[in-house]
């Protein structure tokens, strides 16, 4: 398994008049997301340089089985400045989280593997991860799903269909 699923990144280019150029690409090796999140820790210890204040990124892992999902939440990280990776399932969501740390990590509770009540449970008795903030993306809208969510150990809870400007503001919550 040489390469690692990712959300494609997309690079929007806007000209003076309106027109918006995009260009994509939808993998990325396993060695160079390696290598870009060691030299994002790298710069965080090496030096606080304004340039390298700039490069740090917070790295967010974001969980869904719904691509386009994947894609909306990997454009808004983008735009907040956000380095991010990407788990369509629960299982490879544990594997990732234990082996890049991020500081964020938004997950889907209806996954087809495990649910996520199960993948917050599994990171919450981890050491490695147990303290990682994890935000319930889900379309489950009752009360006592968003309390189950919480009493799991979510951080926070954000319903589907996102309200953009309350999905940034719990990221920059959590994060902060």
């Amino acid at each position: 398994m040489d390469r690692l699923r990712a959300s494609p990144l997309q690079v929007l280019f806007y000209a003076p008049l309106g027109e918006c150029l995009a260009a994509t690409a939808t993998k990325i090796s396993h060695t160079l997301l390696r290598l870009l999140l060691s030299m994002n820790m790298n710069l965080q210890s090496s030096s606080n340089s304004p340039q390298q204040d700039q490069l740090r990124q917070p790295l967010v892992l974001a969980v869904d089985d719904n691509e386009d999902n994947l894609q909306l939440l990997a454009q808004l990280l983008i735009l907040i400045e956000c380095s991010h990776i990407t788990a369509t399932d629960g299982q490879t969501a544990v594997i990732m989280a234990q082996n890049y740390q991020p500081n964020l990590i938004l997950l889907d509770m209806m996954l087809p593997d495990l649910d996520g009540i199960e993948v917050v449970s599994r990171l919450k008795q981890n050491p490695e991860t147990m303290e990682i903030p994890i935000v319930a993306v889900t379309a489950m809208a009752r009360e006592e799903d968003q309390q189950r969510f919480l009493r799991a150990g979510c951080k926070e809870y954000i319903k589907k269909p996102y309200i953009i400007e309350e999905l940034e503001a719990t990221i920059r919550r959590c994060l902060g």
